[in-house]
């Protein structure tokens, strides 16, 4: 914690990241006390009313107030996130593991799989698979997951090939211990970084895919407070109406770019090189 602190002292951007993050977690997990109104109650007197005192984002075509669902949509939006990719990195992290361990027939076929899913656009891909399964918020999760975590199976794989010829490995080894137990108890935690420092970046990218899935109607479903489909609303009427779209829109720009700041100042922090200069410091 010290020496992340002393990086953000050196890196305002970083500094950026880690405070629009913390400000997202704040209103993901606070967002009943934090909105204004019910974000799913209509008020057709109030429809499409522009930014005011009342509504200070104003509200949509059925007189629902706007920034009570931006509110409520960051809720979904972390759920969302953090599931997508705890369940895709634990699917990559295993098979990466796997395949670097073991190496011969089964690498090759894991890295085969891994290059098929690779070769298409995981956006496609994912509305491919959420079109077969039906839309729904739930099946936009199982979609995004079973396309994002060949990412996760590269790195492991690649610091798994180095680590399994490190001393402690050999020793362990040697030392008759399992297969089993040396890979995840001394390899799987010396492999680890890469993934982490992936993980926090795809967290912006998982919000941002799962908000174009349901901008398309894959995703969450009316009367669901979803960002993507707030700015699928808003499209048609965003010329005249404006804070339809506009508002949800930059929810989606400051939450996915402060994780990826985020994500660069974790990367910096575990860099070997960076640590020691702040150590030193």
């Amino acid at each position: 914690m010290k020496d992340y602190i002393k990086l953000l002292k050196k890196s305002p951007l970083a500094m950026v990241g880690t405070v629009l993050v913390i400000l997202f977690l704040f209103v993901a997990l606070f967002a009943p006390m934090l909105a204004p109104y019910d974000p799913i109650k209509q008020d057709l007197n109030n429809i499409l009313q522009p930014p005011s005192k009342e509504h200070p984002f104003g509200t949509d075509t059925l007189g629902r107030d706007i920034l009570s669902r931006i509110i409520y949509g960051a809720r979904i939006s972390l759920i969302v996130g953090v599931l997508v990719v705890t369940i895709s990195s634990i699917i990559g992290i295993v098979a990466g593991l796997i395949s670097g361990f073991f190496g011969g027939y089964i690498d090759l076929i894991i890295m085969r799989i891994t290059d098929l899913f690779l070769s298409f656009p995981a956006l496609i891909l994912a509305m491919a698979i959420a079109g077969a399964l039906g839309p729904s918020l739930t099946n936009t999760m199982i979609a995004i997951s079973l396309v994002w975590w060949p990412p996760y199976a590269r790195l492991i794989r690649g610091q798994v090939l180095t680590v399994k010829h490190k001393e402690f490995v050999e020793a362990a080894t040697a030392l008759g211990q399992s297969n089993l137990r040396i890979m995840f108890t001394h390899v799987l935690p010396n492999s680890l970084t890469p993934a982490i420092i992936q993980a926090t970046m795809d967290l912006g990218a998982v919000i941002l895919t799962a908000a174009g899935l349901s901008f398309i109607g894959f995703g969450a479903q009316p009367p669901t407070p979803e960002w993507g489909s707030m700015i699928s609303l808003g499209r048609n009427y965003f010329l005249k109406q404006w804070w339809l779209a506009t508002f949800p829109g930059l929810a989606i720009l400051i939450t996915v770019v402060g994780f990826n700041l985020l994500g660069d100042g974790i990367r910096d922090l575990l860099d070997p090189r960076i640590r020691r200069e702040l150590k030193e410091a």
